[in-house]
């Protein structure tokens, strides 16, 4: 789920940055694309007030780096994600950027999920750093090979279905 997660991530940025099939990119007329996006966002009933009052006195006056940060930083996060480096961190400012994103009014099935992803990843830490870069330079190091553990080191309740009692 990581790497699929970080693989959206990744690719939600360089669409950004390279343009859609036929749109321009955001780099092409920055602040143009997100300049909009805010100001529809003022207009949608669904958007809280004291995010209308920071979108108005902050995002609309910083739109620049926004439209550079943003894609940017998606990116990097789903670099991160793929090869498992800094997982904890990367999640949490998806998270965040997750928050920002329905807090502005888009309110649909993609973004529920991406959120509930995000914290599915956080549930499952330790299962999120098996197949890490993280992991793999940390072994060697230690000059150990990086191992899994083994189904005798697995308890008989993590192998039980959800609800089900051993006898």
């Amino acid at each position: 789920m990581r790497v699929l997660f970080g693989f959206g991530w990744l690719m939600a940025g360089l669409t950004k940055m390279s343009g859609k099939a036929g749109e321009a990119s955001w780099y092409q007329y920055p602040g143009q694309f997100l300049t909009d996006y805010f100001n529809a966002a003022l207009l949608k009933p669904n958007v809280p007030e004291f995010y209308k009052t920071f979108i108005e006195h902050f995002c609309l006056n910083e739109v620049l780096p926004f439209n550079y940060i943003i894609p940017a930083v998606q990116v990097i996060l789903g670099v991160f994600l793929i090869l498992g480096v800094w997982i904890l961190p990367s999640v949490l400012i998806c998270m965040f950027m997750h928050i920002n994103f329905i807090l502005s009014g888009n309110m649909n099935i993609i973004s529920l999920t991406l959120y509930t992803s995000a914290f599915g990843i956080m549930m499952n830490l330790e299962k999120a750093h098996v197949l890490t870069l993280h992991r793999l330079l940390k072994s060697k190091r230690s000059g150990k090979q990086p191992a899994a553990p083994a189904l005798s080191e697995v308890s008989e309740e993590a192998l039980q279905p959800v609800g089900v009692s051993l006898p």
